[in-house]
C-alpha cells in the first residue's frame, strides 16, 4: 500500500467515527509504523484541510463535525496549481524527448510520473488530455545550449559569438557564466562580461557560436548577482534606477491589482475605481511592451520620459493605421 491508500484509508477510517480512535488501532489499521502515521495524519490536516481533532484523554483521533454538521470529505483534487502544472510539464517534456545519454535514466522517471497521474485514488487519469499548458513565443534554445550550460555548471568561462537582436551586430566576447534564466519561455544565460566589464544577460538563441575555455570562471557573489538582476523590471537586469507610475481603468483594474509585475511593486486602488501601480526598473524595453498590451487601459503617469516613449509608440501605431498623418 503507498502513501496515497493509506491517506485515503486514513480518511475512510476516521469519516466511520463517531468517538476518536486510539493512536495505536489506527497505526494498526493503516498497517505502518508510528512515524509514518504521524506523516499521514498531517498530510491529511495541513495538505488536504481534513479537520483532525485531537482527544488528549483517549490519545486518538477523529473528525471535528462542521458547524453545518456536515462531515469532511476529500477534495476532488488533491495537489496545488503548482504541483499539477510541475507534474504535466514533466510528463510533456520527458515524452518529448530524443533518445540519448540519459535516456536509461529518465525512463523510469518516465513511467513512474506515468504512473501516478494513473493513480486510482489521484483522479488524474484525464489530466494529460483535459488541462492545457501554453508556452508563449518560445524560441528554440538552440545548439550552443549544451556548451552555455555546461560553462555555467563547470564553472569554466565562454568564448562567444553573440548576435545582438536590438543592434543587428555580432561581437565577441568573453564571458563568466554565472546562471542559466528561464524567463517566459525561452533561455538566458547571465554573465560577467570581460569586454564591458560588467554584468550582462544574453538570449542562448542569438549565440551564434560558444566555446569552453580553460580559465576558471570568475564568480560573483549570489547577493550582487541577485542585486543586479532581481531588482529592475524584467530580463533587462541592473539596479533599478526609476519607479513607472501607472494607472489603469476601473474594468482593467479587477485584473491588474491581483497580478505580480515585480517582487517590490507597490500598488493601490484610487478614489475613482482606477489602480495604481508602482514598479521599479531601470531599462525601458520590456516594459513598453508590457504596457503597450493594455492600450487605452492604462496611463503613464511617471517618469515623463516614459510617459513620452510610451506616447510615441501609440503615435507611431495609429499612423502605420493612416489614423494620425505624419507632420512634413
Amino acid at each position: 500500500m503507498d502513501k496515497f491508500d493509506r491517506i485515503y484509508r486514513l480518511h475512510r477510517i476516521l469519516a466511520g467515527r463517531r468517538t476518536p480512535i486510539p493512536f495505536e488501532d489506527l497505526k494498526e489499521r493503516l498497517g505502518c509504523s508510528k512515524a509514518t502515521a504521524y506523516r499521514l495524519i498531517r498530510a491529511l490536516e495541513d495538505h488536504l484541510g481534513a479537520p483532525i481533532e485531537r482527544n488528549g484523554e483517549l490519545g486518538g483521533f477523529r473528525y471535528r463535525k462542521a458547524g453545518d454538521g456536515r462531515s469532511f470529505e476529500l477534495p476532488g483534487l488533491w495537489f496545488t496549481a503548482e504541483e499539477l502544472q510541475a507534474l504535466i510539464v514533466f510528463q510533456r517534456l520527458l515524452g518529448s524527448l530524443d533518445s540519448g545519454l540519459l535516456e536509461e535514466h529518465l525512463s523510469p522517471l518516465a513511467a513512474r510520473l506515468d504512473q501516478l497521474l494513473q493513480h486510482k485514488r489521484l483522479g488524474l487519469g484525464e489530466a494529460g488530455r483535459r488541462i492545457r499548458i501554453l508556452a508563449m513565443a518560445a524560441r528554440p534554445a538552440g545548439k550552443w545550449f549544451q556548451v552555455a550550460a555546461g560553462g555555467v555548471l563547470q564553472r569554466r568561462q565562454l568564448r562567444i559569438r553573440y548576435h545582438s537582436r536590438s543592434r543587428d551586430q555580432v561581437t565577441e566576447r568573453t564571458v563568466s557564466p554565472q546562471r542559466m534564466t528561464h524567463y517566459r519561455d525561452n533561455w538566458y544565460l547571465d554573465a560577467w562580461d570581460h569586454l564591458r566589464k560588467g554584468l550582462r544577460s544574453f538570449s542562448v538563441d542569438r549565440l551564434r557560436h560558444a566555446a569552453a575555455l580553460k580559465e576558471r570562471a570568475r564568480d560573483i557573489p549570489e547577493r550582487e548577482l541577485d542585486e543586479h538582476y532581481a531588482s529592475a523590471y524584467g530580463i533587462f537586469a541592473g539596479r533599478a534606477d526609476k519607479t513607472a507610475v501607472l494607472r489603469f481603468s476601473a474594468e482593467r483594474a479587477r485584473w491588474v491589482a491581483e497580478e505580480r509585475w515585480h517582487p517590490e511593486q507597490a500598488g493601490k486602488f484610487l478614489t475613482d475605481g482606477r489602480y495604481e501601480l508602482r514598479i521599479p526598473y531601470r531599462d525601458s524595453r520590456e516594459l513598453v511592451m508590457d504596457i503597450l498590451r493594455y492600450g487605452a487601459e492604462v496611463e503613464v503617469v511617471e517618469p515623463e520620459s516614459l510617459r513620452n516613449e510610451v506616447a510615441r509608440r501609440l503615435a507611431a501605431a495609429l499612423t502605420s493605421y493612416g489614423l494620425v498623418k505624419v507632420e512634413a
